[in-house]
């Protein structure tokens, strides 16, 4: 009888079912909600002030002259998340140049549905704000939570086809950059324009080396790293450096790349993207937070007015014939689609405090936003599980 100790036992007992667990489409939805679920329930709890205090514990820096992420959660949100953005971008060109976004009328599909997803939102939250000192939060229903919504999706396996994921991931990157261009138009406060030529002119040197058909990926992640540095320092959120380096990056080395990130995004990147970003304390007194009119613009923005913008668009759009849906999906996928898109967290929470220096006013609008994001997601979830997996013939017919 083998002993428990043999490389054997290990192999089958703890090696084997955690490779079954990362091979299985649902396990990094999995993983991200059960890590908000900890930090969420930590944050309230005897250990709160340790838990919190841990992301945000200063860190040393290596010179005065060099200006780097100051806190282990600006090192995961600045720095870790620019490397997902990288494995998105990488996606999404992918299926530009040789897949479902191929055609332009696919491709402006997402482009159109996420302005549907972001002018819609933010007019819901004006009609409840408009008149009050709150009104500058229209910008926060307008977030995509990217790596949750996709989260969502991979919980579904079969139910979400790949085109559906794949227009979720272009919608949400679009989204995002909507989001950054919000934020340094009305809410930021200055950009470097020093940091911005030379991000511009690295980004020219990657481009420059596509052309030159320079095959060899190490080649690129160099300059991205100069690329990521001065992205930081110009005063643009860090991550969109990872979207432009995936743009530079030969197609062919793509599917490798993917292949080699998937599971350190999926089951390191992202885990800790969730513990640290839902570090939200609950107050005891909730109704001042329900009755706030912020909160009722967040939440009805986020869970009615995005579904209803993406989807209201995107149908426009159709039935003008200025897009056409992706293979695989219809009408419905596109409204549960919608649905999971009103999961806003980290871009919303980001957005609520640049946009109220009140930390009450911050916490109702963090709340809201957390609400919001449950409800679209299980409504999401279920809309598109009970959803019989036969594409419309009507909603064919239409493209």
């Amino acid at each position: 009888m083998p002993s428990n100790n043999t490389p054997g036992f290990i192999s089958r007992r703890i090696v084997s079912p955690v490779r079954e667990f990362i091979s299985d489409s649902r396990s990094a939805g999995i993983t991200l909600i059960s890590c908000t679920i900890i930090s969420i329930f930590l944050s309230n709890s005897a250990w709160s002030g340790t838990y919190v205090s841990f992301w945000e514990k200063e860190l040393a820096m290596p010179s005065p002259g060099i200006h780097l992420p100051h806190s282990i959660l600006h090192v995961i949100n600045d720095a870790l998340m620019a490397v997902f953005f990288l494995l998105a971008g990488m996606e999404i060109k992918r299926e530009l140049l040789v897949g479902e976004l191929a055609s332009i009328k696919k491709s402006i599909l997402p482009v159109i549905a996420a302005l549907g997803g972001m002018i819609v939102p933010a007019l819901i939250y004006i009609s409840w704000c408009g008149n009050t000192p709150f009104n500058n939060g229209w910008g926060i229903p307008m977030a995509t939570d990217i790596a949750f919504s996709l989260g969502i999706l991979s919980l579904l396996g079969k139910k979400a086809p790949l085109s559906l994921r794949i227009f979720l991931t272009a919608l949400a990157i679009i989204d995002d950059l909507g989001g950054i261009l919000t934020i340094a138009l009305f809410y930021s406060g200055s950009l470097s324009m020093v940091y911005l030529a030379l991000a511009g002119m690295v980004w020219l040197v990657l481009i420059i080396m596509n052309l030159c058909k320079v095959s060899r990926s190490y080649l690129y992640f160099i300059p991205g790293l100069l690329l990521w540095y001065f992205v930081y320092n110009s005063g643009i959120h860090a991550t969109i450096a990872g979207i432009l380096l995936a743009f530079t990056i030969p197609v062919k080395k793509i599917s490798t790349l993917e292949h080699a990130l998937h599971d350190p995004v999926n089951f390191l990147i992202l885990p800790l993207f969730a513990l640290a970003n839902t570090t939200i304390i609950f107050p005891d007194n909730t109704g001042s937070v329900f009755s706030s009119p912020v909160h009722q613009g967040i939440l009805t923005g986020l869970f009615i007015g995005k579904p209803l913008g993406i989807f209201l668009f995107s149908f426009l759009a159709v039935k003008m014939r200025i897009a056409d849906l992706p293979a695989g999906m219809n009408l419905k996928h596109l409204l549960g689609m919608g649905l999971v898109a009103g999961i806003g967290f980290t871009m919303s929470i980001f957005m609520a405090t640049l946009a109220f220096s009140s930390p009450e006013v911050q916490l109702i609008a963090k709340i809201a936003i957390i609400g919001a994001s449950i409800l679209s997601g299980i409504c999401g979830y279920f809309f598109l599980k009970l959803m019989k997996t036969k594409p419309l013939k009507k909603a064919v017919a239409v493209v």
